[in-house]
């Protein structure tokens, strides 16, 4: 996957069957889903993949617990369907985790084990895991960090746990791996139309160049997330938005906390939200809050508030409370919810479930959803489209197809997550001393893997390769601020950059690692 050769094509002037906006989980999705159609599709991102949104999520595939105590069987029970295909699809960056809810009632474990065992039902065959009540003496062992007042009892479920920017890389790789042309760092800058007013293409700037072209396209996608309403606006200037943001903080702290290898789930906190700790990459991901905000942002901030209810949440029941200072970093992530029809002001009037329509234009919109069913959310995409006429007929093909780096499951080592792409890291890793050491001595990392980013995974900044291919940022912000300097002069040298690209780089970084840690 080389950037270059991808924006050669891009702005090669011929027509596109597809034109994607946006680099997401539902953009890359629906760029698969076009492309294995047989679809001649181009994806255009204006930054990097998974920037936003998409890089910065709970780190869960799941069928949402909650929505079935709130009665919505239909969305429950299409999100545990795509949990089970993403398994077989992806099982290098799949993982079926034990989630336990602590009992601190006598009927709370008995309670959440019949609202579970119908969540089970639900999977059917694609389940993952079977739902038990666990006893005073089981649930305090599986859940080791938990305070023993809290688990009178428990109940332990399974859902799907993952890496989010990792699969947004392979989804983009397997959209290339058959034919189609996918674009960091290539901005759409307006719509056209034909005399029609039925949009034909769009215009398109190379940002790290700054290079405008044409493209023209028979069906153009929105798929931009909580970016959705500056795309519409283009079509239509007098329209609504489409897309309230919501936002969702994590913190990310040791294992210690929660030593063992079940993830702690509470159902009900203080305000009634719902809180996670998971265990990820060999540390504890601990949220999320959910709050609507005015602004879309790429690097939303986190909120005081936000971050005083994850602590005080998790001091009630972890029996070392973490403090700020035990925080390695904190992600925002931005929620794109479709928007209540009344003006709704709080989130849980505002439906998860994604919602598809073809403006009289002739753009397919998308919004809503989550990771969970990006799969589907790519099938419907295509589907208005062809049912709108926009698009000839042809059948999805992408319910049981292999995403890139396809192979079972190695969870021994963190390059298992590469899946098939891991010999060639590990042979560039033996290829020269640097290349096979590590970039922090306290963390697994490899120059290979920073070499492989820029060299096939179209990693273009420093950022793109510690934020995203590498989680270093999501994992321990300052120490991914200490290696800054080397893995850019690094990569410099790989990316034909200069000494003023790694100090630019670099500070940039560094400034950006600041709103990751305290």
């Amino acid at each position: 996957m080389k950037r270059q050769e991808q924006l050669e094509r891009a702005k090669s002037g011929e027509e596109w069957d597809v034109v994607v906006i946006g680099g997401g989980a539902t953009g890359l999705g629906i760029a698969v889903d076009a492309t294995t159609r047989g679809f001649k599709t181009l994806l255009l991102e204006r930054m990097d993949f998974a920037k936003g949104t998409s890089s910065r999520s709970t780190k869960l595939v799941h069928g949402g617990v909650r929505y079935l105590a709130q009665g919505d069987v239909a969305l429950v029970r299409e999100a545990l369907r795509e949990r089970g295909r993403l398994g077989k699809n992806a099982p290098h960056l799949f993982k079926s985790e034990a989630f336990i809810i602590p009992g601190e009632k006598w009927w709370t474990a008995p309670y959440y084990t019949f609202g579970l065992w119908l969540y089970d039902r639900l999977a059917g065959k694609l389940g993952i895991g079977r739902t038990r009540y666990l006893g005073k003496d089981e649930a305090n062992r599986l859940l080791q960090g938990v305070k023993p007042e809290k688990l009178r009892n428990g109940v332990c479920y399974y859902d799907g746990q993952f890496d989010d920017a990792r699969l947004a890389v392979n989804l983009a790789q397997t959209a290339v791996d058959h034919g189609a042309t996918v674009v960091n760092y290539c901005e759409v800058t307006g719509l056209s139309k034909n005399d029609a007013g039925k949009i034909n293409g769009v215009k398109a700037k190379d940002t790290l160049s700054g290079d405008t072209f044409d493209i023209k396209a028979n069906c153009v996608v929105n798929a931009t997330g909580v970016f959705t309403n500056e795309i519409n606006a283009m079509d239509n200037p007098e329209g609504m938005d489409g897309v309230v943001p919501s936002q969702g903080v994590h913190i990310v702290i040791d294992r210690e906390f929660l030593p063992g290898d079940s993830a702690l789930m509470v159902p009900k906190t203080s305000d009634g939200r719902v809180l996670f700790a998971v265990p990820w990459h060999d540390k504890l991901v601990v949220g999320t809050t959910d709050t609507l905000v005015k602004d879309a942002e790429y690097e939303p901030k986190p909120l005081e508030k936000e971050i005083d209810f994850i602590l005080n949440t998790a001091k009630d029941y972890l029996v070392k409370a973490p403090t700020r200072a035990d925080i390695k970093s904190v992600f925002v992530g931005l929620r794109p919810l479709a928007a209540p029809k009344e003006g709704g002001k709080s989130t849980k009037e505002v439906s998860r479930s994604h919602k598809v329509h073809v403006t009289p234009s002739g753009m397919v919109d998308i919004i809503g959803g989550k990771w969970t069913t990006y799969r589907q959310m790519a099938e419907d995409a295509v589907d208005a489209a062809i049912k709108e006429n926009v698009l000839p007929a042809k059948d999805c093909k992408t319910v049981d197809l292999k995403i890139h780096g396809h192979q079972p499951a190695d969870e021994k080592s963190h390059l298992g997550l590469y899946g098939s792409d891991r010999a060639a890291i590990e042979a560039l890793a033996k290829s020269d001393a640097k290349a096979g050491s590590k970039i922090h001595p306290n963390h697994p990392f490899l120059y290979a893997e920073a070499l492989w980013a820029v060299r096939e995974e179209m990693a273009q900044t420093l950022e793109d390769v510690l934020a995203r291919r590498i989680r270093f940022l999501f994992l321990d912000a300052r120490a991914a601020a200490e290696v800054a300097e080397d893995v850019a002069r690094y990569i410099a040298a790989e990316l034909g950059k200069d000494e003023a690209w790694v100090k630019e780089q670099t500070a940039s970084f560094r400034e950006l690692a600041k709103q990751y840690h305290f």
